[in-house]
């Protein structure tokens, strides 16, 4: 048995945190269908004080007590949620104890966006799976697409899955999971890609694309690639196709196309949380760039009614940012 503990507080944000589950139950469900024995992952949500708590969509979970959790014998795994409550949570000193008492017996902790924030004040290291990263192309079951639909900790589930149980039952599960809606601006960038994106710039562009609700500096995206500002400027510009400054908006609006879609959030609303600041610069951008205005694309994009995991998808909350080449 393979324990999976998911470390959640008051403003956790949703999305990857019910991927992670539905990978871990998906798995399980495909072992029992074939008939091989028990289920292999125990997945366990847990919070500070345990109970029913908020994640920053407003969908509520309930999870155990850090405190009332005992760890056991078995292969231990360890998931830190991200998402804008991290500030409070951070300061909490139950969790942080627990962290420090749990972190030497996971053989992986893998904390999620700002999760980082959470092991930093514990004064805590991640650990991730020795081989997301490798150069075995054979294993590499799940690559992350450009943009955002394959998050590090989806690919670390996944691949965690294929080495206990096989690529072929992986791929399965890896197939069960419902791919984000295309958007103009996706599809866009997708084109824009050179064949070959060195891992380092690759890095850069995911990082780029999961901070798009903060103040955003090319020096903070250069320091992620471990290059100069002038050389990231160029080598990104020539394996992108775009400029970190371009690719930044358009993540930004691809995100706040999604976001349309996918949730009733006014247009203000989804505006700051995409990073852009206002509605107004929102619809000002769509025109430019889409040809239509949020409320327009909004209505004829709409999507039919569907889960509340898909509606919350986007829900952390976050503040508006800029990017400035320097």
């Amino acid at each position: 048995m393979t324990r999976v503990d998911i470390a959640l507080f008051n403003g956790f944000a949703l999305p990857k945190i019910a991927a992670l589950i539905e990978i871990f139950q998906k798995a399980n469900a495909l072992i029992a269908s074939q008939g091989s024995g028990r289920a292999r992952y125990d997945v366990s949500l847990l919070s500070a004080a345990g109970g029913r708590i908020a994640s920053s969509s407003s969908v509520f979970v309930w999870t155990e007590s850090v405190e009332s959790h005992r760890g056991t014998t078995d292969r231990h795994l360890l998931f830190i949620a991200g998402g804008a409550g991290v500030q409070q949570a951070r300061r909490d000193e139950r969790l942080g104890n627990w962290l420090r008492r749990r972190h030497p017996f996971s053989e992986i902790v893998h904390p999620i966006a700002e999760g980082r924030l959470l092991l930093e004040a514990a004064g805590l290291p991640s650990r991730y799976h020795a081989l997301l990263y490798g150069s075995n192309e054979a294993h590499e079951l799940y690559p992350a697409p450009l943009f955002g639909e394959a998050p590090a900790a989806v690919r670390t589930a996944l691949r965690i899955v294929e080495d206990d149980l096989g690529p072929e039952l992986a791929r399965q599960v890896a197939e069960s999971i419902a791919p984000q809606s295309e958007t103009p601006l996706s599809s866009s960038m997708a084109r824009g890609v050179a064949p070959q994106v060195s891992e380092k710039i690759m890095a850069s562009a995911r990082w780029l694309e999961a901070n798009v609700d903060r103040p955003i500096s090319i020096d903070d995206a250069a320091q992620v690639a471990a290059m100069s500002g002038r050389n990231f400027l160029r080598r990104f510009k020539s394996e992108i196709g775009m400029t970190p400054s371009d690719y930044l908006l358009r993540a930004r609006l691809n995100i706040s196309c999604r976001m349309l879609v996918e949730s009733s959030l006014p247009v203000d609303k989804i505006a700051r949380r995409c990073g852009i600041g206002s509605g107004g610069q929102l619809a000002k951008l769509f025109r430019k760039y889409l040809a239509t205005t949020p409320t327009d694309y909004r209505m004829r994009e709409e999507a039919p009614p569907s889960s509340i995991l898909m509606r919350a998808r986007h829900g952390s909350t976050t503040q508006s940012g800029t990017v400035s080449e320097r």
